[in-house]
């Protein structure tokens, strides 16, 4: 699109994530409205939004629920003193947030975004040991392609290491191992190469000493490393580890909770219950930035005592717990709860992966994988080597924009969440544009090598 002078000079004076900006700042995206499933740029150009923003809009843009909790907020109070008292909204949501969470994760800590309940999780978890008679505790396992936040903690236990390398070095204390899709083509099933990676976990936690290891820390399905989606029994087993040596198993759910995968939260689509979550992102359908920390309830025993022992959890977030982001949290909850919109993704899962099943008939991809409406896509140069083809992510990165299509693209895949308001027509059409966007940018490609040996 085009730009003004204006425009250009305030790009200038800042950046996108992960952007380089003499590229963006050549064929820029400024936009200027949404509504339900679609961006408008500020020429008034439509753009289907296909992943939620950024995994973010789990109701479409502009949910009429959320908006009217906000502007009743609005008009009660808008923030509270986080030092002397909590919003009596804050309290709601807690309730509602534990109301919908598994097992007993009932104690909830609300924040402003993914990194800061990831961040407060570790704290937490350190915290706690420290409290409960096992002082060191302190190292977290990870995963190898993992992306926990951009603070210095949650970006230490990440594994995303071109995000990371230029801030080195990182925190001590962050450990990795492989994810399992490393392994795959080395075994002869997914099921034995999930087994081998699950255990990869328990050999870290033995040779590193039980005593020194207070938590492992992963995504349900793994955004970065092209939406990984382990089996059951691997979140089965290292359930069943970190209950054998007492070390806390946290699941980051900042992209998985929320309905995406059939379920709430991942942890109940995958029926395995961890002893800490991390929600965010679509908990509040992008309407005010919120997220929030859902632990054990028994685990707060360990914060609780006298103003002389110090014990309370020595952390904290200015905007945390804010009165308008917990509002639109609860509209968010009740929203997906009342019309079983996490049911309904599965359904459109079903669907939805039917259609991009189709795709493979271009010869380029190798896998439709994830859960619920959280799904990706591999692209490969050819389905016999399966090398993969990141010139044919960045291609579909311009095509997908040029033709009306929002994706997250990261070279060798793209991923997919449409809004839980979705219905298969909507699917259909979005489909539509992924493969026109698919097509175009492999015509692209052939050109280019055509002209190359000419």
């Amino acid at each position: 699109m085009d730009i003004d002078s204006r425009q250009e000079r305030l790009l200038k004076r800042t950046f996108l994530d992960y952007t380089q900006m003499t590229e963006f700042i050549r064929d820029p995206l400024v936009l200027h409205k949404a509504q339900g499933l679609y961006y408008w740029d500020a020429e008034g150009r439509r753009y289907f939004d296909a992943i939620g923003g950024v995994f973010v809009a789990t109701l479409g843009h502009g949910h009429p629920r959320v908006l009217e909790a906000v502007r009743r907020q609005l008009e009660t109070m808008t923030f509270a003193p986080p030092l002397h008292g909590i919003a009596d909204v804050t309290l709601d949501f807690i309730e509602k947030v534990g109301s919908v969470a598994p097992g007993n994760l009932k104690f909830v800590k609300p924040f402003s975004g993914g990194s800061e309940a990831t961040e407060s999780a570790m704290k937490f978890a350190r915290q706690y040991f420290k409290q409960t008679g096992h002082p060191g505790k302190y190292k977290f396992i990870s995963r190898y392609w993992s992306y926990h936040g951009g603070t210095a903690g949650a970006m230490s236990a990440s594994g995303s290491g071109a995000r990371k390398s230029k801030f080195e070095p990182q925190m001590p204390g962050f450990l990795k191992v492989f994810p399992p899709n490393f392994y795959r083509d080395r075994f002869s099933s997914w099921e034995e190469c999930n087994r081998f990676a699950a255990q990869t976990v328990e050999d870290v936690i033995v040779n590193e000493d039980p005593e020194t290891v207070a938590g492992v820390i992963v995504e349900p399905v793994g955004n970065t490393g092209g939406i990984i989606t382990p089996t059951a029994e691997y979140f089965q087993i290292l359930r069943d580890v970190c209950t054998r040596y007492n070390v806390l198993l946290i699941f980051d759910e900042i992209i998985t909770g929320y309905g995406k995968t059939g379920s709430m939260f991942a942890a109940q689509t995958y029926g395995v219950t961890p002893d800490i979550i991390c929600c965010g992102k679509g908990l509040s359908a992008g309407v005010v930035p919120l997220a929030a920390m859902i632990a054990r309830e028994d685990m707060a025993e360990a914060f609780w005592g006298t103003a002389e022992e110090n014990r309370a959890f020595a952390h904290g977030h200015t905007f945390a717990g804010n009165p308008l982001a917990c509002a639109a949290g609860i509209a968010v909850t009740d929203e997906i709860v009342e019309k079983q919109l996490d049911k309904k993704a599965r359904r459109l899962g079903d669907y939805l992966v039917a259609k991009l099943e189709q795709l493979k008939k271009h010869g380029v991809v190798r896998e439709v994988r994830g859960k619920g409406i959280l799904l990706g896509v591999e692209l490969v140069k050819d389905t016999k080597s399966m090398a993969p083809y990141p010139e044919l992510g960045a291609a579909l990165k311009k095509t997908a924009l040029k033709n009306g299509l929002i994706l997250r693209i990261d070279p060798s895949w793209f991923a997919v969440a449409p809004a839980l308001i979705a219905e298969e027509s909507d699917l259909d059409e979005m489909c539509q544009l992924i493969e026109k966007s698919l097509v175009d940018a492999l015509d692209q490609l052939r050109r280019g090598s055509r002209g190359a040996t000419a």
